[in-house]
């Protein structure tokens, strides 16, 4: 499919339109083999030793929100990023662009929740860069952050990894930080109990690690939501998996919040949520490992990889039909993360 003439607002939002973005603009003129395994991290090579690289830049409107804010997380997305690819996070550098006319004060909140965040997550911000921009270039704040973590797996994990019969397992409940910004956005004229599920998420994925020896594949849920998350690994693995709606965690507030607006919450980000594909019979050994942990007591169970398919998510419904899960062409909601 030819590219747009111009860059749309869906371009960002983690489904297929960035992932044409991807492939027709950036793979052809930078890929090699480290940035063709599209990946959360890049696993590189250096000095004998291996390590995970990555970056994420944050944009999110409001700055603050219930759960978190900008600052800290920016610090858990890339800790996360790192440590669902088999790392121990250690270094971050963050690059901040500041408009002219920030507060002061407001900067000094978000950059206290960066150093808290980084570190309940043992992680040191190491360098970084700031640049100031005339009023009207930016929306008050972006952050850019950049991290490096320590290989520790056996195996590379990723999507070719994955088996028939292996298991399907997400932390806890999905969408809470999509509905959280949703409810935080001053034009809706609602309120909710909502708070985004933002959180470090590395303690919790060495622990996974540990757990089995099968461990073939981790991302974590953002952009996009769950649903993104399975379509795409599906069709790079070029494996069916089978996921059961009713064993999908999901939160009454974030339900209802999802009826209100006609969302569907397999498509709302997440800042605190893995899905974890584990070889057959591993999951008791996972789930307990997981629900240890404050970041995962709510994990499930929530399907298989099929014997047999075409690189497809399929999602069993309560009422027991079956739908494909496909790719979101754009995000439900522009500067969510």
């Amino acid at each position: 499919m030819k590219l747009y003439d111009k860059i749309l607002l869906e371009h960002g939002g983690g489904g297929l339109l960035t992932g044409e973005l991807i492939e027709q603009v950036f793979l052809p003129r930078l890929g090699n083999p480290h940035l063709r395994q599209l990946t959360d991290s890049a696993l590189v090579a250096i000095g004998g030793e291996r390590f995970c690289f990555t970056t994420d830049s944050y944009v999110v409107s409001p700055l603050f929100f219930p759960g978190g804010d900008i600052g800290s997380l920016a610090v858990h997305g890339t800790v996360n990023d790192l440590a669902v690819c088999g790392s121990r996070p250690l270094f971050l550098s963050a690059g901040f662009i500041i408009e002219e006319g920030f507060a002061t004060e407001k900067l000094e909140r978000i950059v206290d929740s960066m150093a808290a965040a980084a570190s309940r997550a043992a992680v040191q911000v190491v360098t970084g860069d700031t640049k100031v921009v005339p009023r009207g270039a930016a929306d008050g704040l972006y952050i850019t952050t950049s991290g490096i973590g320590e290989f520790m797996y056996g195996r590379e994990l990723s999507p070719l990894a994955i088996k028939p019969g292996d298991e399907v397992i997400v932390n806890g409940p999905v969408g809470d930080h999509g509905a959280a910004i949703l409810c935080a956005r001053q034009d809706l004229g609602f309120s909710s109990t909502v708070l985004s599920d933002s959180a470090a998420l590395g303690g919790l994925a060495q622990d996974i690690l540990k757990s089995s020896p099968e461990i073939h594949c981790m991302r974590d849920c953002t952009r996009g939501g769950l649903g993104a998350v399975l379509a795409e690994i599906a069709g790079q693995s070029g494996r069916d998996i089978s996921v059961q709606e009713r064993d999908i965690p999901l939160r009454e507030s974030v339900r209802g919040v999802c009826e209100m607006l006609g969302f569907d919450p397999l498509y709302l980000a997440n800042e605190g949520k893995l899905v974890v594909f584990c070889g057959s019979g591993q999951a008791p050994a996972v789930l307990a490992a997981m629900r240890s942990h404050d970041e995962g007591h709510e994990a499930a169970l929530i399907g298989t990889v099929r014997e047999s398919g075409r690189g497809r998510a399929v999602l069993t419904t309560l009422i027991g039909g079956e739908r494909v899960i496909d790719r979101p062409t754009g995000e439900l909601v522009p500067r969510i993360c």
